[in-house]
């Protein structure tokens, strides 16, 4: 599919099923997903969270061809300023970082200076303009680079505590899943 058709294909209303059909068709040979990561920043804001639901669609279910772009999307991650785009960024990065990612991510993840993504997803946090389920991936994030960045653990706890009276009772839920996670690991 050429990038032309994917743009109008995804000027329209999407459903769960034409976006699943569209990641398949984005992950065979001759697509590019480094051209569907740049299509998330898309001036047209729906389109840009179009792109980034059918991103998302690829990494989770044909890894393989995103695999290539790992770095392109990190470095890419902490521009995505369209919130609705954001909240498939931060669901991807929370999966590529969890303990059972493929040992290809994982072996991308430790190789990749994070330091600038751990800050920004810190700063996503505890921004009040952050909607509540992009923060919960924040958290996932976070946790899962404990592993790598041992120094989180406690910053995380610290902004946990001041953020859980000003958040939502799906944050809080969120929260007593990330501290049990922590509290394993300490």
């Amino acid at each position: 599919m050429l990038n032309q058709t994917l743009l109008e294909t995804i000027k329209t209303t999407l459903q769960k099923s034409k976006v699943e059909k569209l990641a398949t068709i984005a992950s065979a040979d001759g697509f590019s997903v480094k051209d569907l990561i740049d299509l998330t920043f898309y001036h047209d804001q729906q389109i840009g969270f179009r792109a980034a639901w059918i991103l998302e669609n690829v990494f989770t279910n044909h890894q393989q061809q995103f695999l290539p772009y790992i770095r392109y999307f990190l470095e890419k991650f902490p521009q995505q300023s369209n919130l609705s785009a954001l909240r498939h960024y931060a669901k991807i990065l929370a999966i590529m970082t969890k303990r059972n990612a493929s040992i290809e991510i994982k072996k991308i993840i430790a190789d990749y200076d994070t330091d600038h993504l751990v800050e920004v997803v810190f700063v996503w946090l505890i921004d009040g303009k952050i909607p509540v389920a992009i923060k919960s991936h924040c958290l996932n994030i976070l946790a899962n680079l404990t592993i790598k960045h041992s120094w989180i653990r406690e910053e995380l706890l610290q902004t946990i505590d001041f953020l859980v009276d000003k958040e939502s009772i799906g944050f809080f839920a969120k929260v007593k899943q990330i501290r049990k996670q922590l509290a394993v690991r300490s």
